[in-house]
Protein backbone atom coordinates (compact mmCIF):
# COMPACT_ATOMS: atom_id res chain seq x y z
CA UNK A 1 0.00 0.00 0.00
CA UNK A 2 2.74 2.59 0.88
CA UNK A 3 4.88 1.67 -2.36
CA UNK A 4 1.57 2.36 -4.50
CA UNK A 5 1.15 5.89 -2.90
CA UNK A 6 4.30 6.74 -3.07
CA UNK A 7 4.06 5.55 -6.80
CA UNK A 8 0.96 8.05 -6.99
CA UNK A 9 2.89 10.98 -5.49
CA UNK A 10 6.07 10.80 -7.79
CA UNK A 11 3.37 10.41 -10.87
CA UNK A 12 1.72 13.42 -9.67
CA UNK A 13 5.08 15.56 -8.77
CA UNK A 14 6.00 14.69 -12.56
CA UNK A 15 2.79 16.02 -13.77
CA UNK A 16 3.58 19.18 -11.78
CA UNK A 17 6.60 19.59 -13.39
CA UNK A 18 5.68 18.80 -16.67
CA UNK A 19 3.09 21.40 -16.33
CA UNK A 20 5.02 24.32 -14.98
CA UNK A 21 7.49 24.04 -17.88
CA UNK A 22 5.18 23.86 -20.66
CA UNK A 23 2.65 26.66 -19.45
CA UNK A 24 5.16 29.73 -20.92
CA UNK A 25 5.32 27.86 -23.94
CA UNK A 26 1.32 27.32 -24.45
CA UNK A 27 0.76 30.76 -22.74
CA UNK A 28 3.29 32.20 -25.50
CA UNK A 29 1.55 30.11 -28.43
CA UNK A 30 -2.10 31.77 -27.27
CA UNK A 31 -0.37 35.40 -26.60
CA UNK A 32 -0.38 37.48 -29.73
CA UNK A 33 2.89 37.69 -31.08
CA UNK A 34 5.22 41.06 -30.24
CA UNK A 35 5.50 42.97 -33.24
CA UNK A 36 8.68 43.51 -34.60
CA UNK A 37 10.80 46.42 -34.62
CA UNK A 38 11.55 48.71 -37.56
CA UNK A 39 14.55 49.67 -38.40
CA UNK A 40 15.81 53.36 -39.54
CA UNK A 41 15.57 52.39 -42.95
CA UNK A 42 12.55 50.57 -42.90
CA UNK A 43 10.72 54.09 -41.40
CA UNK A 44 13.03 55.83 -44.22
CA UNK A 45 11.37 53.47 -47.01
CA UNK A 46 8.08 54.15 -45.47
CA UNK A 47 8.03 57.82 -45.33
CA UNK A 48 7.08 57.36 -49.01
CA UNK A 49 7.57 59.76 -52.06
CA UNK A 50 8.64 62.99 -49.81
CA UNK A 51 12.30 61.05 -48.71
CA UNK A 52 13.21 61.21 -52.44
CA UNK A 53 13.79 64.44 -52.52
CA UNK A 54 15.57 64.71 -49.36
CA UNK A 55 17.93 62.29 -50.56
CA UNK A 56 18.86 63.64 -53.55
CA UNK A 57 19.16 67.12 -51.32
CA UNK A 58 21.80 64.91 -48.99
CA UNK A 59 24.13 63.79 -52.28
CA UNK A 60 24.14 67.43 -53.66
CA UNK A 61 25.19 68.42 -50.63
CA UNK A 62 28.11 65.89 -49.76
CA UNK A 63 29.15 66.14 -53.97
CA UNK A 64 29.36 70.34 -52.83
CA UNK A 65 31.11 69.41 -50.38
CA UNK A 66 33.85 67.23 -51.68
CA UNK A 67 33.96 70.02 -54.79
CA UNK A 68 34.31 73.08 -52.19
CA UNK A 69 37.04 71.08 -50.60
CA UNK A 70 38.80 70.65 -53.39
CA UNK A 71 38.70 74.43 -54.87
CA UNK A 72 39.38 75.73 -52.00
CA UNK A 73 43.00 75.16 -51.32
CA UNK A 74 45.94 77.35 -50.71
CA UNK A 75 47.60 75.02 -53.51
CA UNK A 76 45.07 76.63 -55.85
CA UNK A 77 44.88 80.44 -54.78
CA UNK A 78 48.35 81.53 -53.26
CA UNK A 79 50.96 78.66 -53.96
CA UNK A 80 54.07 79.25 -51.84
CA UNK A 81 56.92 79.24 -54.18
CA UNK A 82 54.60 81.26 -56.65
CA UNK A 83 54.33 83.93 -53.95
CA UNK A 84 57.99 83.63 -52.85
CA UNK A 85 58.91 84.42 -56.24
CA UNK A 86 56.81 87.28 -57.21
CA UNK A 87 58.08 89.01 -53.99
CA UNK A 88 61.74 88.15 -54.23
CA UNK A 89 61.12 90.19 -58.77
CA UNK A 90 58.95 93.30 -57.01
CA UNK A 91 61.44 93.88 -54.26
CA UNK A 92 63.90 94.36 -57.48
CA UNK A 93 61.70 96.51 -59.32
CA UNK A 94 60.99 93.53 -62.00
CA UNK A 95 57.28 93.75 -62.49
CA UNK A 96 57.61 92.07 -66.16
CA UNK A 97 59.45 89.23 -64.68
CA UNK A 98 56.51 89.02 -61.78
CA UNK A 99 53.87 89.06 -64.81
CA UNK A 100 55.22 86.22 -66.50
CA UNK A 101 55.76 83.98 -63.62
CA UNK A 102 52.17 84.70 -62.58
CA UNK A 103 50.76 84.38 -66.04
CA UNK A 104 52.05 80.84 -66.37
CA UNK A 105 50.62 79.91 -63.36
CA UNK A 106 46.88 78.84 -63.21
CA UNK A 107 46.00 79.87 -59.48
CA UNK A 108 43.80 82.48 -58.18
CA UNK A 109 47.49 84.60 -57.15
CA UNK A 110 48.93 84.25 -60.73
CA UNK A 111 45.80 85.58 -62.12
CA UNK A 112 45.43 88.27 -60.15
CA UNK A 113 48.82 89.81 -60.48
CA UNK A 114 49.05 88.97 -64.15
CA UNK A 115 46.07 91.17 -64.68
CA UNK A 116 46.81 94.31 -61.62
CA UNK A 117 50.75 94.36 -62.28
CA UNK A 118 50.62 95.59 -65.87
CA UNK A 119 49.08 98.65 -64.52
CA UNK A 120 52.65 99.51 -62.77
CA UNK A 121 53.12 102.97 -63.56
CA UNK A 122 56.68 103.76 -64.05
CA UNK A 123 56.34 107.37 -64.40
CA UNK A 124 54.92 107.87 -60.80
CA UNK A 125 58.14 106.75 -58.55
CA UNK A 126 56.25 107.52 -55.95
CA UNK A 127 53.52 105.09 -55.27
CA UNK A 128 53.89 103.29 -58.95
CA UNK A 129 50.56 103.82 -60.14
CA UNK A 130 49.11 102.44 -56.73
CA UNK A 131 45.61 103.79 -57.30
CA UNK A 132 45.06 102.06 -60.75
CA UNK A 133 46.63 99.05 -59.17
CA UNK A 134 44.52 98.22 -56.26
CA UNK A 135 41.44 99.54 -58.58
CA UNK A 136 42.41 96.38 -60.89
CA UNK A 137 42.64 94.05 -57.92
CA UNK A 138 39.11 95.34 -56.89
CA UNK A 139 37.55 94.61 -60.61
CA UNK A 140 39.33 91.45 -60.81
CA UNK A 141 38.22 90.42 -57.36
CA UNK A 142 34.27 91.45 -58.29
CA UNK A 143 34.62 88.79 -61.38
CA UNK A 144 36.19 86.24 -59.79
CA UNK A 145 34.74 86.16 -56.69
CA UNK A 146 31.18 85.42 -57.92
CA UNK A 147 32.04 82.41 -59.69
CA UNK A 148 33.25 80.80 -56.49
CA UNK A 149 30.79 82.12 -53.97
CA UNK A 150 27.56 80.85 -56.40
CA UNK A 151 28.97 77.26 -55.74
CA UNK A 152 28.83 77.96 -52.06
CA UNK A 153 25.51 79.64 -52.41
CA UNK A 154 24.01 75.72 -52.81
CA UNK A 155 24.64 75.28 -49.23
CA UNK A 156 22.43 78.01 -48.40
CA UNK A 157 19.62 77.00 -51.02
CA UNK A 158 19.82 72.80 -49.58
CA UNK A 159 19.32 74.47 -46.13
CA UNK A 160 16.17 76.09 -47.15
CA UNK A 161 15.00 73.67 -48.91
CA UNK A 162 15.06 70.22 -47.21
CA UNK A 163 13.36 71.10 -43.83
CA UNK A 164 10.50 73.23 -46.45
CA UNK A 165 9.82 69.64 -48.55
CA UNK A 166 10.50 68.00 -44.90
CA UNK A 167 7.60 69.94 -43.77
CA UNK A 168 5.34 69.31 -46.52
CA UNK A 169 5.51 65.74 -46.31
CA UNK A 170 5.00 65.76 -42.54
CA UNK A 171 1.56 68.05 -43.36
CA UNK A 172 -0.02 65.42 -46.10
CA UNK A 173 1.16 62.70 -43.57
CA UNK A 174 -1.04 64.34 -41.03
CA UNK A 175 -3.83 64.62 -42.88
CA UNK A 176 -3.88 61.34 -44.07
CA UNK A 177 -3.38 60.31 -40.66
CA UNK A 178 -6.39 62.01 -39.65
CA UNK A 179 -8.29 60.59 -42.38
CA UNK A 180 -7.48 57.50 -41.22
CA UNK A 181 -8.31 58.23 -37.66
CA UNK A 182 -11.79 59.70 -39.10
CA UNK A 183 -12.31 56.60 -41.22
CA UNK A 184 -12.10 54.60 -38.00
CA UNK A 185 -13.58 56.42 -35.28
CA UNK A 186 -10.28 56.61 -34.00
CA UNK A 187 -10.79 52.68 -33.01
CA UNK A 188 -7.14 51.71 -33.63
CA UNK A 189 -4.51 54.44 -31.71
CA UNK A 190 -1.49 52.54 -32.67
CA UNK A 191 -2.45 52.68 -36.32
CA UNK A 192 -2.84 56.46 -35.90
CA UNK A 193 0.90 56.82 -33.72
CA UNK A 194 2.96 54.70 -36.61
CA UNK A 195 0.93 57.02 -39.34
CA UNK A 196 2.00 60.17 -37.64
CA UNK A 197 5.25 59.02 -36.86
CA UNK A 198 6.00 58.33 -40.72
CA UNK A 199 4.89 61.52 -40.99
CA UNK A 200 7.29 63.38 -38.74
CA UNK A 201 10.15 61.31 -40.43
CA UNK A 202 10.34 63.92 -43.38
CA UNK A 203 11.06 66.87 -41.27
CA UNK A 204 13.71 64.64 -39.43
CA UNK A 205 15.52 63.60 -42.57
CA UNK A 206 15.24 67.48 -44.27
CA UNK A 207 16.61 68.98 -40.31
CA UNK A 208 19.30 65.74 -40.91
CA UNK A 209 19.84 67.43 -44.11
CA UNK A 210 19.80 71.41 -43.53
CA UNK A 211 21.88 71.37 -40.36
CA UNK A 212 25.34 70.49 -41.85
CA UNK A 213 24.67 72.62 -45.30
CA UNK A 214 24.39 75.39 -43.20
CA UNK A 215 27.18 74.34 -40.97
CA UNK A 216 29.08 74.16 -44.69
CA UNK A 217 27.82 77.18 -46.47
CA UNK A 218 29.48 79.32 -43.27
CA UNK A 219 32.77 77.05 -43.40
CA UNK A 220 33.14 77.41 -46.93
CA UNK A 221 32.57 81.19 -47.17
CA UNK A 222 35.01 82.16 -44.58
CA UNK A 223 37.91 80.46 -45.73
CA UNK A 224 37.09 81.49 -49.39
CA UNK A 225 37.30 85.00 -47.82
CA UNK A 226 40.55 84.39 -46.10
CA UNK A 227 42.30 82.97 -49.39
CA UNK A 228 40.96 85.51 -51.39
CA UNK A 229 42.90 87.96 -48.64
CA UNK A 230 45.54 86.53 -48.43
CA UNK A 231 46.09 86.55 -52.41
CA UNK A 232 45.06 90.55 -52.41
CA UNK A 233 47.87 90.82 -49.65
CA UNK A 234 50.67 89.07 -51.24
CA UNK A 235 49.62 91.57 -54.25
CA UNK A 236 50.08 94.77 -52.47
CA UNK A 237 52.90 93.50 -49.96
CA UNK A 238 54.84 93.37 -54.15
CA UNK A 239 53.62 96.46 -54.84
CA UNK A 240 55.13 97.88 -51.13
CA UNK A 241 58.42 96.26 -52.13
CA UNK A 242 58.39 97.63 -55.14
CA UNK A 243 57.78 101.38 -53.90
CA UNK A 244 60.03 100.98 -51.15
CA UNK A 245 62.94 99.76 -53.90
CA UNK A 246 62.11 102.83 -56.24
CA UNK A 247 62.57 105.17 -53.37
CA UNK A 248 65.18 104.06 -51.29
CA UNK A 249 67.56 106.57 -51.88
CA UNK A 250 65.03 108.88 -51.06
CA UNK A 251 64.43 107.88 -47.91
CA UNK A 252 67.65 108.03 -46.84
CA UNK A 253 68.07 110.92 -48.08
CA UNK A 254 65.95 112.25 -45.40
CA UNK A 255 67.54 110.55 -42.82
CA UNK A 256 70.08 112.89 -41.14
CA UNK A 257 73.64 112.69 -41.21
CA UNK A 258 74.97 110.61 -38.51
CA UNK A 259 72.11 108.74 -37.58
CA UNK A 260 71.85 106.28 -40.86
CA UNK A 261 75.55 105.38 -39.71
CA UNK A 262 74.82 104.50 -36.17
Amino acid sequence: MSLLLSKRWLITLGVLLLVSFAAPDLMAQDADPAPESKTLMDKIVDAGLFMIPIGILSVLMITLAVFNALQLSAKKFSPGALKEEILANMADVRVRSSIDVAAQDPSYLGRLVATAYPLVDATDPETLGRGKVEDAIADFAIRENSRYMSWIGYFSVIAQAAPMIGLFGTVAGMILAFDTMGLSGGADPSALAGNISLALMTTAGGLVVAIPSIFCFYIFKNRFNKLVSEAQEVASEGLDYAVGTVNADQQLAKVPEGISES
